[in-house]
């Protein structure tokens, strides 16, 4: 059995495409967030109860609403909801690349980085673009990685992270194994007064692709290929290990 989850909600275009294409080779369950959950990056509520909803379409049981973050979901799915936890979680398809820095701030890649802590192989696929778009063939080729993954496995502790280009599939290039790039959003805020004269302010970020080197992830999508990058959640920076060992550091 798949889980399937994400950040925009557990009835955005994304996540309904790709369960239509994944329950085609085997048993999927949705357990996403009830409403949209973006750049909640690796959240999780410990001040509120998780409110699990059972969704039945069509006289079929899909999956679970909770009112919770894409974290929550794949917490509560993997120790709560099933007695035996799952072969595999995908995360998306999300509306909207996760690409450079943006990966840290995803709801969509936590969720698939916290399959991995689970123990539970994952991918994560987002669609590059904000506008209306067809997901069918972001869905078509997440599916088709998904049951990949399903047969050959992943190391322990990581997961793919999947970016698609927003282009017709003839345009697509090709597929390309790359690193998690530099680029990062750009922070700009609109500062607006509200009727009581006190100033506030709306987030008004943009992501700035800057670059250079053709095996990051940013720049492989804006030349129309399909990134896959291999994540994991050890945060460790090896080589500096031993540098800071040479400090004179007491106390």
């Amino acid at each position: 059995m798949i889980v399937l989850c994400n950040d925009d909600g557990f009835n955005a275009d994304g996540i309904r495409s790709i369960y239509k294409e994944l329950v085609k080779f085997t048993d999927v369950v949705i357990v996403a967030p009830e409403t949209e959950q973006s750049a909640m990056g690796h959240a999780i509520s410990l001040n509120r109860p998780l409110k699990v909803r059972k969704v039945i379409e069509n006289n079929q049981f899909i999956g679970y609403a909770i009112n919770g973050t894409p974290a929550d979901c794949i917490k509560i799915a993997t120790n709560v909801l099933f007695k035996e936890g799952p072969a595999m979680v995908v995360s998306g398809v999300n509306q909207g690349g996760n690409l450079g820095t943006c990966a840290i701030y995803s709801g969509t890649v936590s969720a698939a980085t916290e399959a991995t802590i689970e123990g539970i192989p994952a991918i994560a696929v987002s669609l590059n673009t904000f506008d209306k778009y067809d997901f069918k063939f972001a869905a078509e080729f997440g599916a088709k990685l998904a049951k990949m993954v399903l047969e050959k496995g992943l190391p322990q502790g990581v997961a793919l992270n999947v970016n698609i280009p927003a282009v017709p599939r003839s345009e697509v290039k090709g597929v390309s194994i790359t690193r998690q790039g530099k680029s990062r959003v750009i922070e700009t805020f609109d500062k607006r007064i509200d009727p009581r004269k006190n100033d506030y302010y709306w987030y008004a970020g943009e992501m700035r692709f800057e670059e250079v080197d053709n095996d990051a992830d940013c720049f492989q999508v804006s030349n129309n290929y399909i990134s896959i990058t291999p994540i994991h959640f050890d945060l460790t920076n090896y080589e500096t290990i031993d540098k800071l060992k040479n400090w004179d550091i007491s106390f």
